[in-house]
């Protein structure tokens, strides 16, 4: 069993090590090397902490041993003298900091500091010049503290695979000289899109896995509450960063009823919406309001809160304002054109107008390329060929969708869903 002890710098490591990373790399300009060096001030702490004890601060600790470990790494390289003096007034306020009884907490231009550091790192790790996978685990390793084994169990992907994605990755960046830095202009959009993908990707693993025997991954969606709550407080001014927080928020409050006792899948209309985290509620819809309030021109991602926001306002499945969550569906469809927005446009016309008019939306998407293996496509042509009382269509759609999931729970759901039309 570990120690107390043990227990605490696990604690502490999970909170502070984006942190702690992002403020040595600001100094050594490479992430693999920040990576190393925050690596080493956590092998310190695990060294002296359970002899002296666990500071009183013990985020400023270790991010004082790191820029320490840091400078002391720079000096072997012989670095230029006006470098090292230039890095030298950046720690000398700091290397006081390891001695085990400071308790004065870190000045407002320090944390200004670590906002801005953790705010470059995000950009870093979502860098374009990656693949998304490789941003995902990077940002997922850095900034989430998930280990490469949380990483590649959450993805059911082997272990080695995930750790040559990240090294492959660090390695990436720093052949590509990719300054450490939040970008300006026009590449602050750009990036930004970037860095709001691969934190709803990995929300949306946790949300509805892809694979596996669990319909939901909760130990994702908290790391990507987490960054999304990061994001929008490091970037007040981005109304999408709010957004994205918004749309998580209001999702990650079904969560508890998405599933029954058993584990299997409740979809939404079935959902026993007294189980909804009201608090979640709460932050998404003022999140949302702040996103709203900051831009005239909503964005994909505001779009999608205020459609998950018509959801979480409605104190049951028929009090559900479809008709407002159609036009909202129109709204992201013209602001982000793809097959699977107006798949979903469908379903909420289908509910909105009936479903013989979502039928024809998606009986115009079944030549899509990018829809040939999506198992919603099935599904929801499916569940608007029940409603029209065309089973035996609907049943052969839903054993289809089945055979097309890797997740072992929708793929029961869509099979039982098949079964109850029986052979009529």
């Amino acid at each position: 069993m570990p120690s107390p002890t043990h227990k605490a710098i696990d604690a502490v490591w999970r909170i502070e090590s984006a942190k702690i990373v992002a403020g040595v790399a600001r100094l050594v300009r490479d992430i693999g090397l920040a990576e190393e060096l925050a690596q080493d001030a956590l092998v310190a702490a695990l060294e002296h902490w359970p002899h002296d004890g666990v500071p009183d601060n013990p985020g400023a600790w270790l991010m004082a041993t790191a820029k320490n470990r840091a400078l002391d790494r720079l000096r072997r390289q012989k670095l230029a003298d006006s470098k090292l003096e230039q890095l030298g007034h950046d720690l000398d306020a700091l290397e006081a900091l390891i001695v085990p009884d400071f308790v004065d907490e870190l000045d407002a231009a320090r944390s200004d500091d670590i906002g801005d550091d953790l705010l470059r790192l995000i950009f870093t790790a979502c860098h374009p010049v990656l693949s998304t996978e490789a941003r995902v685990a990077l940002t997922l390793k850095l900034l989430g503290g998930l280990t490469t084994e949380e990483i590649a169990r959450a993805f059911l992907v082997p272990e080695p695979t995930i750790a040559q994605r990240i090294v492959r990755a660090k390695r990436t960046l720093r052949d590509a000289r990719v300054p450490f830095e939040v970008p300006r202009g026009e590449a602050l959009a750009e990036r930004l899109a970037s860095v709001l993908e691969v934190v709803y990707l990995v929300f949306n693993e946790g949300y509805t896995a892809t694979a596996g025997d669990d319909w939901m991954r909760p130990a994702l969606i908290d790391e990507a509450l987490r960054l999304g709550r990061m994001l929008a407080e490091l970037a007040p001014a981005e109304p999408e960063a709010h957004g994205l927080a918004a749309l998580m928020e209001l999702q990650a409050s079904r969560a508890k009823a998405r599933v029954d006792a058993a584990g299997r899948p409740v979809l939404l209309a079935n959902q026993d919406r007294s189980r909804w985290d009201h608090l979640l509620i709460r932050r998404g819809l003022a999140a949302l309001a702040r996103g709203l309030a900051a831009t005239e021109e909503p964005g994909p991602y505001l779009l999608q809160a205020e459609i998950a926001a018509c959801h979480a306002r409605a104190p049951t499945a028929a009090d559900t304002d479809w008709v407002r969550i159609a036009e909202h569906y129109g709204a992201l469809a013209r602001a982000m054109p793809s097959p699977v927005v107006e798949l979903n446009r469908a379903v909420a016309v289908g509910m909105a107008y009936g479903p013989a008019a979502g039928l024809e939306i998606v009986d115009a998407l079944r030549g899509e390329r990018a829809l040939r293996d999506y198992q919603w496509l099935p599904s929801v042509r499916g569940d608007l060929l029940a409603k029209l009382g065309r089973h035996q269509e609907a049943r052969m759609e839903f054993e289809r969708a089945a055979s097309m999931t890797r997740n072992a729970r929708e793929r029961e759901l869509l099979l039982q869903r098949a079964a109850d039309l029986g052979g009529n």
